[in-house]
Protein backbone atom coordinates (compact mmCIF):
# COMPACT_ATOMS: atom_id res chain seq x y z
CA UNK A 1 0.00 0.00 0.00
CA UNK A 2 1.22 3.46 -0.91
CA UNK A 3 1.96 5.80 1.72
CA UNK A 4 0.28 9.17 0.87
CA UNK A 5 2.82 12.01 1.38
CA UNK A 6 2.01 15.35 3.30
CA UNK A 7 2.59 18.09 1.75
CA UNK A 8 2.66 21.52 3.57
CA UNK A 9 0.26 24.17 2.43
CA UNK A 10 2.11 27.56 3.41
CA UNK A 11 -0.01 30.95 4.15
CA UNK A 12 1.76 33.97 3.95
CA UNK A 13 0.96 36.83 5.84
CA UNK A 14 -2.21 38.76 4.97
CA UNK A 15 -3.10 35.37 2.92
CA UNK A 16 -5.35 32.80 2.73
CA UNK A 17 -5.27 29.22 1.09
CA UNK A 18 -7.20 26.05 1.46
CA UNK A 19 -5.87 22.43 2.45
CA UNK A 20 -7.51 18.89 1.86
CA UNK A 21 -5.98 15.99 3.93
CA UNK A 22 -3.54 14.59 3.64
CA UNK A 23 -1.96 17.96 3.66
CA UNK A 24 -1.51 20.22 6.30
CA UNK A 25 -1.74 24.07 6.07
CA UNK A 26 0.74 26.24 7.93
CA UNK A 27 1.22 29.58 8.84
CA UNK A 28 4.26 31.70 10.88
CA UNK A 29 5.24 34.68 12.13
CA UNK A 30 1.54 35.53 13.87
CA UNK A 31 2.43 38.51 16.25
CA UNK A 32 -0.51 40.55 16.78
CA UNK A 33 -1.68 39.12 13.24
CA UNK A 34 -4.52 36.31 14.04
CA UNK A 35 -4.50 32.75 12.20
CA UNK A 36 -7.66 31.73 11.53
CA UNK A 37 -8.82 28.06 10.61
CA UNK A 38 -11.87 27.18 9.30
CA UNK A 39 -12.64 23.15 8.39
CA UNK A 40 -15.12 20.90 7.69
CA UNK A 41 -13.96 17.60 9.21
CA UNK A 42 -16.23 14.99 7.63
CA UNK A 43 -14.81 16.30 4.00
CA UNK A 44 -11.20 16.54 5.61
CA UNK A 45 -10.84 20.14 4.47
CA UNK A 46 -9.41 23.07 6.09
CA UNK A 47 -8.98 26.78 5.10
CA UNK A 48 -6.18 29.28 7.22
CA UNK A 49 -6.00 33.09 7.00
CA UNK A 50 -3.61 35.12 7.79
CA UNK A 51 -5.00 38.38 9.08
CA UNK A 52 -3.40 41.78 9.72
CA UNK A 53 -5.94 43.90 10.44
CA UNK A 54 -9.61 43.78 11.80
CA UNK A 55 -11.65 46.08 9.80
CA UNK A 56 -11.11 46.88 6.04
CA UNK A 57 -13.52 50.16 6.11
CA UNK A 58 -10.49 51.97 7.89
CA UNK A 59 -8.14 51.28 4.77
CA UNK A 60 -7.87 54.45 2.61
CA UNK A 61 -5.87 52.36 -0.48
CA UNK A 62 -7.74 52.11 -3.55
CA UNK A 63 -6.11 48.76 -4.49
CA UNK A 64 -6.90 47.01 -1.19
CA UNK A 65 -5.88 43.17 -0.39
CA UNK A 66 -9.05 41.90 0.72
CA UNK A 67 -6.70 38.92 2.71
CA UNK A 68 -5.80 41.34 5.12
CA UNK A 69 -8.69 42.42 7.24
CA UNK A 70 -10.63 39.97 9.23
CA UNK A 71 -13.94 41.64 8.16
CA UNK A 72 -13.06 39.81 4.25
CA UNK A 73 -10.67 38.10 4.62
CA UNK A 74 -13.03 35.62 6.58
CA UNK A 75 -15.57 35.77 4.11
CA UNK A 76 -13.44 34.67 1.03
CA UNK A 77 -12.47 31.93 3.41
CA UNK A 78 -16.17 30.46 3.89
CA UNK A 79 -16.50 31.23 0.06
CA UNK A 80 -13.76 29.37 -1.40
CA UNK A 81 -14.49 26.21 1.38
CA UNK A 82 -17.94 25.56 0.20
CA UNK A 83 -16.45 25.80 -3.46
CA UNK A 84 -14.36 22.98 -2.32
CA UNK A 85 -17.11 20.78 -1.65
CA UNK A 86 -17.20 21.95 2.31
CA UNK A 87 -20.78 22.11 3.98
CA UNK A 88 -21.79 25.39 5.82
CA UNK A 89 -23.81 23.16 8.86
CA UNK A 90 -20.61 20.97 9.77
CA UNK A 91 -17.80 24.40 9.79
CA UNK A 92 -15.79 24.91 12.64
CA UNK A 93 -13.25 27.52 13.57
CA UNK A 94 -10.00 27.24 15.67
CA UNK A 95 -8.11 30.67 15.84
CA UNK A 96 -4.25 31.94 17.37
CA UNK A 97 -2.56 34.66 17.93
CA UNK A 98 -3.33 38.02 18.69
CA UNK A 99 -0.40 38.73 20.74
CA UNK A 100 0.33 42.15 22.24
CA UNK A 101 3.75 42.66 20.73
CA UNK A 102 4.52 45.93 22.07
CA UNK A 103 4.35 47.30 25.61
CA UNK A 104 2.81 50.60 25.92
CA UNK A 105 2.12 52.79 28.19
CA UNK A 106 -0.81 54.73 26.57
CA UNK A 107 -4.26 52.67 26.45
CA UNK A 108 -4.93 53.98 23.09
CA UNK A 109 -7.22 51.63 20.92
CA UNK A 110 -5.27 52.06 17.72
CA UNK A 111 -1.97 50.17 19.38
CA UNK A 112 -3.84 47.21 20.60
CA UNK A 113 -4.09 45.27 17.18
CA UNK A 114 -3.60 42.11 18.43
CA UNK A 115 -7.17 42.24 20.73
CA UNK A 116 -8.88 44.21 18.54
CA UNK A 117 -7.90 41.01 15.52
CA UNK A 118 -9.26 38.97 18.36
CA UNK A 119 -12.07 40.45 18.53
CA UNK A 120 -13.10 40.79 14.70
CA UNK A 121 -12.12 37.49 13.84
CA UNK A 122 -14.42 36.29 16.36
CA UNK A 123 -17.72 38.61 15.39
CA UNK A 124 -16.73 37.82 11.80
CA UNK A 125 -17.32 33.79 13.06
CA UNK A 126 -20.62 34.89 14.90
CA UNK A 127 -21.95 36.52 12.21
CA UNK A 128 -21.05 33.02 10.18
CA UNK A 129 -22.93 31.32 12.68
CA UNK A 130 -19.96 29.05 12.75
CA UNK A 131 -18.49 27.79 16.18
CA UNK A 132 -15.08 28.58 17.45
CA UNK A 133 -13.92 24.82 18.73
CA UNK A 134 -10.66 26.25 20.83
CA UNK A 135 -8.45 29.19 20.70
CA UNK A 136 -4.73 30.23 22.07
CA UNK A 137 -5.12 34.00 21.79
CA UNK A 138 -2.77 37.02 23.61
CA UNK A 139 -0.12 36.86 25.27
CA UNK A 140 2.91 38.49 24.01
CA UNK A 141 4.85 35.94 22.04
CA UNK A 142 4.65 34.86 18.43
CA UNK A 143 3.41 31.61 17.19
CA UNK A 144 3.57 29.32 14.69
CA UNK A 145 0.32 27.35 13.39
CA UNK A 146 0.26 23.93 11.52
CA UNK A 147 -3.45 22.75 10.99
CA UNK A 148 -4.03 18.81 9.95
CA UNK A 149 -7.62 18.69 8.18
CA UNK A 150 -7.80 14.68 8.75
CA UNK A 151 -7.32 15.27 12.85
CA UNK A 152 -8.95 18.40 13.64
CA UNK A 153 -5.83 19.72 15.23
CA UNK A 154 -4.37 22.30 15.73
CA UNK A 155 -0.21 22.95 16.46
CA UNK A 156 0.89 25.70 18.07
CA UNK A 157 4.07 26.54 18.31
CA UNK A 158 4.88 29.52 20.91
CA UNK A 159 8.22 31.48 20.90
CA UNK A 160 10.01 30.46 24.07
CA UNK A 161 7.74 28.38 25.44
CA UNK A 162 6.58 24.51 24.47
CA UNK A 163 4.46 23.19 21.75
CA UNK A 164 0.37 22.66 22.36
CA UNK A 165 -2.34 21.07 19.98
CA UNK A 166 -5.85 22.77 19.94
Amino acid sequence: MMTQTKKVIKVGIADLNIAKSPDVIRTSGLGSCVGVVVYDLNEQIAGMSHIMLPDSQVTKQTVMNEYKYADTAIDILIEKLLAQNARKLFLKAKIAGGAQMFQMNSSSDVMRIGPRNVEAVIDRLKQHHIPIIALDVGGSNGRTIEFDPSTGELHIRTVSKDEKII
